[in-house]
């Protein structure tokens, strides 16, 4: 992004690029970036008051009823591990974790779900969904047996089924409502749900 900027502006010398959030490695979708430190800070302290409105696609194995509703559990990270657990809300470390969910579509095997986030926690939808035995296809890492996406040894580079679809936040300098919102990549038209996603890319 940093290399984009330069030749789109012909900038030379260092350029600031700020990153108030984050994705998982693995999950696709819209992020927001600041060109400077104040909009950097203004950005961030929205993610930490809540106020930014974070909606995800997802889809998961097995059918999940009922078709609305919100999940609220107590994670820990595991230390010296990439992996985070449900632990008792008594837990030191536990944190709050909540989300809400609707059913988009089913099929026999799997459920497409829109999901927007009240907390931002570590592999947070990933976890919520698996320990409901709903893991996210092709996340073997949170025990998912359906693949998802082009093969690869490197586990990094693995995809799974998650999709940041729309960011809502106030633009950091103008404070001017922002929308930003992610077509799904191509990869997602190997799914048995592909035409009913295909009717809601745009």
């Amino acid at each position: 992004m940093k290399e984009f900027l330069r030749v789109r502006d012909g900038k030379k010398g260092n350029i600031y690029l700020g990153v108030p959030h984050r994705l998982d490695r693995p999950v696709s979708g819209v992020m927001v970036l600041a060109r400077h430190v104040r909009a950097a800070r203004r950005l961030a302290e929205q993610f930490e008051a809540r106020t930014v409105r974070k909606t995800y696609w997802t889809v998961v194995e097995g059918l999940v009823s009922p078709e609305m509703g919100t999940w609220t559990d107590y994670l820990c990270k595991i230390p010296d591990a990439a992996r985070v657990e449900v632990v008792a809300s008594d837990h030191p470390d536990a944190r709050q974790a909540v989300l809400h969910y609707r059913v988009l579509a089913t099929d026999r095997h799997t459920s497409w779900l829109e999901i927007e986030l009240e907390t931002g926690r570590m592999h947070q939808i990933r976890v919520q969904a698996a320990c409901r035995l709903h893991p996210i296809l092709g996340d073997t890492q949170y025990a998912a047996v359906t693949a998802f996406g082009p093969a690869t040894d490197d586990f990094r580079r693995r995809w799974i089924a998650l999709h940041a679809r729309s960011l809502e936040f106030r633009h950091p300098m103008t404070r001017q409502l922002v929308c930003q919102t992610a077509p799904l990549p191509a990869v997602w038209q190997s799914l048995a749900l592909s035409s009913l996603i295909e009717a809601r890319r745009e």
